[in-house]
């Protein structure tokens, strides 16, 4: 039986790293670490993740799954509840970092079963009905911005001109990967492949908000 730690990187402050020291802190002994970067917890589902589907096919009864907490596997209702359920069909038994909280399928009491799945239901419409709030605050500060004549320029790079050169010194030399950039400049993975993706662009977004 073995204890995964499943994360979806999408942000600056929720790198793989921290995850897992988060977990670890909580006590949990992770055996393996599974993480997909830099995917949509809305537009694609966990299955249709490269290492969301791995899930699928790693996980085996009285295996337990570790997540920060049920964003992790998405912000869609539907997928998020749909998933937990099928690994609880499976026999795997699901645990939150934040809240410590528990799901599996060993309780046949139709209160408990009742209880459980209603907070299921509440932690997916939860994570969904956050992402929502905050596509909305964007929208509205998109709007604020225009009707005061101004540029939106998103969110404040978690980089400056310094580690912006280091990743490009690093990635113009092609001796060093990206998690090794990463580590080495204090930026998250995500960040570092943004860079490379758009140079011009990661300058440019710099450039404005300076």
């Amino acid at each position: 039986m073995a204890t995964i730690l499943y994360a979806r990187v999408s942000t600056t402050d929720q790198t793989l790293d921290h995850q897992r020291t988060q977990a670890e802190k909580a006590g949990f002994n992770i055996d393996e670490v599974v993480a997909d970067h830099g995917v949509s917890g809305v537009s694609t589902s966990l299955r249709e993740r490269p290492q969301g589907k791995r899930l699928f096919d790693m996980l085996r009864r009285g295996d337990t799954l570790v997540v920060r907490w049920v964003d992790r596997l998405g912000r869609n209702y539907d997928d998020v509840r749909g998933a937990i359920e099928e690994f609880m069909r499976r026999g795997v038994i699901i645990r939150t970092v934040i809240n410590n909280m528990t799901f599996d399928g060993a309780t046949t009491d139709p209160v408990q079963k009742a209880v459980r799945d209603a907070l299921i239901g509440f932690m997916a419409a939860t994570a969904q009905a956050q992402h929502e709030a905050t596509k909305a605050s964007q929208r509205a500060g998109i709007e604020a911005a225009k009707a005061d004549g101004k540029t939106y320029l998103g969110r404040k790079p978690s980089y400056d001109h310094r580690s912006l050169q280091a990743v490009l010194d690093m990635l113009g030399s092609g001796t060093a990967g990206t998690s090794e950039i990463a580590r080495t400049t204090g930026l998250s993975r995500q960040t570092v492949l943004r860079i490379k993706a758009d140079p011009a662009a990661a300058s440019a977004v710099l450039a404005a908000w300076a």
